[in-house]
């Protein structure tokens, strides 16, 4: 039978729709206003440039070499300890676990599509009070726009390589970057867009702390996608002679490019018609809501645009955190693409429930522990534990486990005079790096 593979744009699209999520669009925003704009960012582009670039090499390598799931592909690589080695591989089960939340948070997004077509709160306490009211009271609207985004997700993935994702690439990441494009320029047009820029490329480093710099090297991390098996298992469907290091490069521009444009045109937005960046989490849901209504009809038609195209990078990136899981099954298990797609999507649909019921009047206090809800929860042990470990994972396997000729014979043509530089990074300031993240995010450093 003839194994469906991904063509060269299709692959770059794929992969660019894997990385380019809610993190580039609703989290990088936010995250830079909370740690000072400027220096914040040039340390995060740093750490793209150095680490994220070069996991997503080794990710794309342990792909295009073993050709199957991720269990399989690291058993089969890795030259001893094979037994060892294939538990490496179930880092594909962070991205099923993100989903439990994720889904949860496009079905939001669902939400705010349909409200901004007619109602706009008219200030930023009308916002959180409209929000607060979804995430506290709102259960069946939560749970009909949850069901709505994972009818969506295993419909595309029962759909496979070809007809399903690379489908769905092919329309959605040029619409996203039309519409998020088209927004950006009109941003230009406003008085305030100088200020947006002197916030995002003008470093305070009065700022940056040991915190911020954890936070940019994690972001990083999570907004290319990595350490969840995802970019592995797109790879493994990648067309014989790929160039990895081109089609990395590719990905990890476009991904940037988003989160800097969107950047600078919700800052634009904020300093024009709201206040200022620094608003948290609520920044998407909660500030910029009422920033839209300040611009009158336009406010809305720009509110619709600005969450379809929300909800397009949630989509992208839903697909690719659950098809790992759906390859490992058919690969391992002989399943039906049907069976393995639509099993994983109603693991991630039943849990999402308890998602919701985390946040809902009456039953949150049976699903919080600690500090943290079950929504809480699985966010922080996907974020703070399994995607850095994944990346740790890589880096260890790449650089000291695989056969250097191996490696050597694929990279070194590809990446001429910077393998050695590649190859160090990925040996020793990668996973020191990577280790360090883990533990700050752990609170033990």
């Amino acid at each position: 039978m003839k194994v469906a593979r991904f063509s060269k744009m299709g692959f770059i699209l794929a992969a660019a729709g894997s990385a380019v999520g809610l993190g580039n669009i609703w989290k990088f925003p936010y995250i830079a206003g909370e740690y000072g704009g400027g220096a914040f960012v040039l340390v995060y582009l740093l750490t793209v440039l150095l680490i994220g670039f070069s996991i997503m090499i080794a990710e794309m390598l342990i792909g295009y070499l073993g050709r199957k799931d991720t269990v399989t592909s690291f058993e089969e690589l890795a030259p001893t300890h094979k037994g060892r080695w294939k538990f490496a591989g179930f880092q594909s089960l962070a991205g099923l676990f993100i989903m439990i939340f994720y889904s949860v948070v496009i079905g939001w997004i669902f939400n705010y599509i349909v409200t901004s077509v007619t109602t706009l709160p008219s200030s930023v306490k009308e916002a959180e009070t409209t929000f607060n009211a979804m995430l506290h009271t709102g259960f069946k609207t939560q749970l009909f726009y949850h069901t709505a985004a994972f009818i969506w997700i295993t419909y595309v993935l029962t759909k496979g390589i070809k007809g399903g994702i690379e489908k769905m690439n092919f329309i959605l990441m040029p619409a996203l970057m039309v519409i998020l494009g088209g927004m950006f320029i009109y941003a230009t047009t406003l008085d305030t867009f100088h200020q947006a820029v002197e916030f995002m490329f003008y470093p305070d480093w009065s700022k940056i702390n040991s915190t911020a710099f954890v936070v940019a090297v994690g972001h990083a991390f999570f907004t290319l996608s990595l350490g969840m098996g995802a970019i592995m298992t797109y790879s493994a469907s990648m067309e014989k002679g790929s160039n990895l290091v081109k089609n990395a490069f590719w990905v990890v521009f476009l991904d940037t490019t988003i989160a800097i444009v969107a950047g600078l045109m919700l800052f634009t937005f904020l300093y024009q018609y709201g206040s200022g960046p620094a608003k948290g989490p609520g920044l998407v849901f909660i500030s910029l809501p009422a920033a839209f209504y300040e611009m009158g009809v336009l406010g809305n038609i720009f509110a619709v645009l600005f969450f379809i195209a929300l909800a397009f990078a949630g989509l992208t990136s839903s697909v690719s955190l659950v098809e790992p899981m759906v390859q490992y099954f058919i690969d391992r298990f002989g399943w039906s693409r049907l069976k393995a797609s639509i099993s994983m999507g109603t693991f991630f649909w039943f849990f999402g429930i308890f998602a919701i019921l985390s946040n809902v009047d009456g039953y949150k206090e049976f699903l919080t522990w600690g500090s943290k809800s079950f929504f809480d929860w699985v966010d922080y042990v996907t974020a703070a534990i399994m995607l850095p470990l994944g990346g740790l994972a890589m880096a260890i396997f790449v650089g000291f486990a695989m056969d250097k000729s191996k490696v050597e014979s694929i990279m070194r043509p590809q990446l001429k005079w910077a393998f050695d530089i590649w190859y160090f990074s990925l040996r020793y300031i990668t996973p020191v790096a990577m280790f360090v993240v883990i533990l700050s995010l752990m609170g033990i450093i």
